[in-house]
């Protein structure tokens, strides 16, 4: 059946702002709906509250209300385009479903006529409801764990008595494991049951009996209108059961399930799809199954819609489920569909993987002080990476490298744990760096039978670790110029970077580097292919991997490069790494316009990027896809494979401007601003001489690189004083002080955890108003194209304000100075693209804090504020194309918008909820208003100085 030609305008409910527990995967999912119906000519209206999304960009929709997700702001919707025929509500998550549950309830589909694809609003509730759900498993047969459901207090407690403990409870209708927790220990379960009843909508729990080491596992599905079912993908947790799927290290294809086991899981996947619902689209399923030679299994949950796995499920096989979702959706079947990446074969077959995938999460418990850091059923990262690689332990290295978190991946760089207790600790309790610690537990000589018995983790992934280990201890025999070609090759065939084998070696990266260069140990590229080279593809989606040499019949010596270069004028953006707090989604927006916009100037693009949630590394964004690190090994590798004109690094946020040095010591082109003038913004001390020299005023300071020097300028200036590491994002390590003894305690810590670095400190302007611009520069020209006010004073982080735009409160006098400052400052520094600047304003008088020569978190905010694509336009200045005198701006915006934060403080219990200079926002959304008498605005602005913390 093809797709059905009554549906010609839809409906899609996006997630709305990025929280722990629902993040930038529903950006991506929605973005391929809208462009996957678009190509079938419907007419696609999108609603979601998210200005830091591509999938809210003009151009993605044929009409974006950027409105926060009420039954109200459906109803004006619907009153406005009364031709919707139909609402797609999988592709927004949990956010989008319970809308549209609301909206159902309600009647407001009936009274419109609207149609729900995609899904039944039977098969929601039926997946909801913990005890609906058990019932139907019981009449299908299929088993799950002993359980029992939860109305009151009284209720759980009889059940606790029945089940014993350990005991899991799950809260009905929630996301992200919200309410959820393990409980081993009956003087905990109180506790827990309180707060899980209370997390649910509708006051229901269900209590397990704890299934401890059993393994967890995950089957992504789609179905058509016809029946037919295809698994996607298979992915099995690292972590046993007790972890959150979100929270645990996962691997794909599954590594350690038995054929009969897995064809037994699969029968039992398809039957649960095919008995919730008579709906077309995607599903998840997880399932439990027993450590033991039985294999028994259980089913855990089923998702009737996109998820989190989707998205990664995608990336690691090259097949698009939610662009596929949707055409489903509409009524097509899948025999009826091109696979999208041979575009020869059909989309009713299954992927095969000729490679590994494996996903770390991306935790930020520094942002959450007094948090509890061990990991349980209730979800707290905040992002996640993806390393691909043809071994379960290349791809778990490059998974790690693709952290940032100052590792360079398993062991080898001096930096594990070696008291027995403290590992002992960490692996008895799930922590979020468990991944390294069991590489320090092998080390330090601790049997792989007793970590097993700690972790439950399975015998095969500790093997895998333990063989890593002995690989490390044979290299370290050896000195650089001793080292056999073939340990040399075993050693990056399973992933260890050449800064690793440097530790192993005592010599430097650059001395094995050189020595691999001599060997011929190059990096070559394979294609995600979907079919295991078994079809040829035509998307050029790449990973790297290492390979020995292979030798011909007539004697020729080669290793198979799949990434074949062109001739033409290149151009690589380099992307943001994972999401986390003070660099989220905003940088993935920025990568995509910069891509697309290379891409009108004629380049050949090509981005690098290890993030599975996002737009930038869908397969058909740029020319060229290459899912890596963005670690400098592995770029510099692609750049002498490629040669581009150059690389952009403004796009990419923190991430992709730390390489900038590396760039330009190798001699790389940095397309528009240079390096010296990133690094001079970024030096603190550089800086505030560079305003001196223009006459700009800025907070009375001093720069500090010990405690004792921290003092010496504290008798200079007035307390309090605020403390400012340099080369950090999100305001990390930032905090005013008010006494020596704080100003002490802080910089001691900072220079523990960041060290050599130098420290601003400068006198904190208690009681301005703090105000930020964001403009474009060609080196001569510059136009502003957004000042904003912030309604909190100044000290609490821009990420973590309300910033209006236009400003609501400044005069002329103070505006004037802001674009004179913003104009001298954006020459200084000889901006080409991008700069941001954040001012305080007291008396009068404006003051420089910070200037950023880069996109900022702003940028998007603006561009959908005032409807026009700034990123495109700041792109085509970097890359030479045009001059800033070349566009013309017409920005047009009725009223006011205000970019409002949103947290994710409910996932941690007992933590400081203080706002201050250090950002701890996860996500946000836009609110337009007509007049400064909104009670919205009035709300925000009598409520602006309530939580400034120290």
């Amino acid at each position: 059946m093809p797709k059905n030609t009554s549906l010609k305008s839809i409906l899609i409910i996006g997630s709305g702002p990025i929280i722990i527990g629902q993040a930038c995967e529903f950006d991506y999912s929605g973005t391929q709906a809208l462009r996957s119906l678009r190509e079938d000519g419907i007419e696609t209206i999108l609603i979601n509250s998210n200005p830091a999304t591509i999938m809210t960009d003009p151009s993605m929709a044929d009409h974006v209300y950027l409105k926060p997700l009420t039954t109200k702001s459906i109803i004006q919707i619907l009153k406005e385009h009364p031709q919707i025929d139909a609402v797609l509500p999988t592709m927004g998550g949990q956010t989008a479903l319970n809308l549209c549950i609301e909206a159902d309830e309600k009647g407001i589909w009936e009274d419109f006529d609207v149609k729900i694809i995609g899904v039944n609003i039977d098969a929601i509730n039926i997946t909801e409801d913990r005890e609906k759900f058990r019932e139907l498993m019981i009449d299908i047969g299929v088993p799950m764990a002993p359980q029992k459901t939860a109305t009151s207090y009284l209720q759980g407690k009889e059940i606790a008595q029945e089940f014993g403990f350990p005991l899991i409870i799950r809260s009905s209708f929630t996301l992200g494991g919200a309410g959820a927790s393990f409980v081993y220990k009956e003087e905990d379960f109180d506790e827990m049951l309180t707060r899980g009843l209370e997390a649910s909508p509708i006051h229901e729990v269900m209590i397990d009996k704890a299934l401890i080491g059993w393994k967890e596992y995950e089957l992504e599905l789609l179905r058509d209108h016809n029946n037919n079912v295809v698994i996607i993908c298979t992915i099995e947790n690292m972590d046993a059961i007790g972890i959150h799927t979100g929270d645990s290290i996962t691997v794909a294809p599954a590594m350690t399930l038995s054929d009969k086991t897995f064809q037994k899981m699969r029968d039992m996947a398809i039957h649960m799809m095919r008995s919730i619902g008579d709906f077309a689209g995607g599903c998840n399923v997880q399932f439990a199954v027993s450590p033991d030679e039985n294999e028994d299994i259980i089913a855990i949950e089923i998702n009737p819609r996109v998820s989190r796995s989707s998205a990664l499920a995608s990336k690691a096989t090259g097949y698009p489920i939610a662009k596929i979702a949707a055409k489903l959706a509409i009524g097509y079947h899948l025999d009826e569909l091109d696979n999208q990446i041979t575009k020869t074969t059909s989309a009713l077959f299954e992927p095969t993987l000729d490679y590994v995938i494996v996903k770390i999460p991306r935790w930020n418990f520094d942002k959450f002080e007094g948090s509890d850091r061990t990991l349980g059923l209730q979800m707290k990262s905040v992002g996640e990476v993806m390393g691909i690689g043809r071994s379960f332990q290349e791809a778990l290295h490059k998974a790690t490298q693709s952290l940032e978190i100052k590792r360079n991946g398993l062991g080898a760089d001096g930096k594990g744990y070696k008291d027995y207790d403290q590992i002992i600790q960490k692996l008895t309790y799930a922590s979020w760096d468990r991944v390294f610690v069991i590489y320090d537990a092998i080390q330090l000589g601790i049997p792989l039978s007793r970590i097993q018995e700690i972790t439950k983790i399975d015998m095969w992934f500790l093997k895998q670790y333990e063989e890593l280990y002995f690989l490390e201890k044979e290299i370290s025999t050896y000195k650089i110029d001793t080292l056999p070609k073939e340990l040399l090759l075993e050693a990056k065939q399973k992933g260890y970077g050449d800064r690793q084998i440097a530790h192993m070696l005592g010599c430097l990266e650059s001395q094995v580097y050189n020595k691999r260069d001599e060997l011929n140990i190059n990096r070559v590229y394979k294609l995600v292919d979907t079919c295991a080279a078994e079809f040829k593809a035509q998307t050029p989606y790449y990973y790297s991997t290492f390979e020995a040499p292979i030798e011909k019949a007539d004697g020729t010596v080669y290793v198979d490069n799949e990434s074949v270069v062109s001739d033409k004028k290149k151009i690589i953006v380099l992307g943001s790494g994972p999401n986390r707090i003070g660099q989220g989604i905003e940088f993935d927006y920025c990568c995509v316009h910069g891509v697309l916009a290379a891409s009108e100037c004629g380049y050949e693009t090509i981005m690098i990027n290890c993030n599975p949630e996002t737009v930038s590394t869908d397969f058909d964004i740029a020319d060229k896809l290459y899912f890596e690190p963005v670690f400098w090994e592995h770029i510099y590798d692609i750049i002498r494979h490629e040669k581009p004109e150059g690389v952009i690094v403004q796009l990419g946020g923190q991430t992709a401007l730390k390489l900038a040095e590396k760039l330009d010591r190798y001699g790389i082109k940095i397309m528009g601003t240079t390096y010296q003038a990133l690094d001079l913004a970024e030096d603190r001390g550089s800086f505030s001489k560079l305003l001196q020299e223009n006459n700009i005023p800025y907070p009375e300071f001093d720069v500090a690189e010990t405690a004792d020097e921290a003092l010496a300028v504290a008798d200079k200036l007035d307390f309090p004083i605020l403390v400012r590491p340099s080369y950090v994002l999100g305001g990390q390590g930032m905090k005013i002080v008010i006494n020596k003894q704080e100003l002490e305690e802080h910089v001691v810590d900072l220079l523990r955890k960041i060290p050599n670095n130098k420290l601003l400190l400068d006198h904190y302007l208690d009681g301005a108003i703090e105000a930020e611009a964001d403009a474009i520069c060609d080196g001569e020209n510059v136009y502003i194209i957004g000042i904003m006010e912030h309604i909190e004073p100044c000290g609490i982080h821009s990420g973590d304000s309300n910033a209006t735009l236009p400003p609501f409160n400044l005069g002329d006098l103070v505006l004037e100075q802001i674009k004179d400052h913003t104009k001298k400052i954006a020459l200084a520094l000889n901006t080409v693209g991008l700069i941001n600047i954040q001012f305080a304003v007291k008396e009068d008088k404006v003051y420089i804090i910070e200037a950023n020569p880069r996109a900022s978190r702003t940028v998007p905010f603006i561009a959908k504020a005032y409807g026009e694509p700034y990123v495109n336009y700041a792109t085509k200045v970097m890359l030479g194309a045009k001059k800033v005198t070349d566009f013309d701006f017409k920005p047009h915006l009725e009223g006011y918008a205000i970019k409002q934060p949103v947290f994710s403080f409910n996932k941690f219990h007992n933590v400081n909820k203080q706002l201050g200079p250090e950002m701890k926002s996860t996500g946000e959304s836009i609110l337009f208003i007509d007049s400064l008498r909104d009670d919205q605005f009035y709300d925000l602005y009598s409520r602006r100085k309530m939580y400034l913390s120290k």
